[in-house]
């Protein structure tokens, strides 16, 4: 999380966590990161929010994590849209290259869920995303054969780690006065962008 207070969410605390929920939603993929007895290691992995304060993901079942993190504190990271900063697009010519971007970390315990709830979740997140698709008919756990799915669901863990701390970086030149975040919001933008430059508009003060 970057030390600055800038670039922190400036509205109520309600606002605050739906932005945070929003974006958790919309990106719907992270990192997990934990201190193992073999070291330090992460794994990449859909999450999904359960909407009362926890996050639920699944990893493979031989991933060098999963034998160790039920109880554990983990930390979760989920990273937003990002772009470089050029320092061509300042009116000060004294500036320096940097780079916006938004990110959120989730810091909690993990629990190990059950059979039933494993199952839920992947229902859940395919449903999810399946829903975003306009073309075809959605895809459903019940299409597979049962020992299929069987197999699947032995070869893979499913963990809810319970949020206890919400850390957000909103870096959107916060910093910056109107016009240069304009400027830089449209350089971003003309390098391809968009994504970055579209949230400085709508986030940044």
């Amino acid at each position: 999380m970057h030390p600055s207070q800038s670039f922190r969410f400036s509205g109520t605390e309600a606002e605050r966590r739906e932005l945070l929920e929003t974006m958790l939603d919309e990106i719907s993929f992270g990192m997990i990161f934990a201190q193992t007895p073999d070291g330090p290691r992460v794994a990449h992995t859909p999450l999904i929010s359960t909407g009362d304060g926890a996050v639920q993901f699944h990893l493979s079942r031989g991933n060098a994590m999963a034998k160790y993190l039920d109880g554990m504190t983990v930390l979760a990271v989920i990273n937003g849209p990002d772009g470089y900063v050029s320092p061509r697009w300042y009116a000060d010519p004294q500036e320096v290259p940097t780079w916006n971007y938004v990110t959120l970390e989730l810091e909690g315990r993990v629990r190990r869920l059950g059979s039933e709830a494993l199952t839920a979740l992947l229902e859940d997140l395919s449903t999810r995303h399946e829903d975003r698709i306009e073309e075809g008919e959605p895809w459903t756990l019940d299409k597979l054969p049962p020992d299929k799915l069987r197999a699947m669901l032995a070869g893979i863990v499913g963990f809810e780690l319970e949020v206890q701390v919400w850390r957000e970086t909103l870096k959107l030149s916060q910093n910056k006065p109107a016009d240069e975040r304009a400027r830089l919001a449209d350089g971003l933008e003309s390098e391809g962008s968009p994504a970055i430059a579209s949230i400085m508009r709508s986030l940044a003060p």
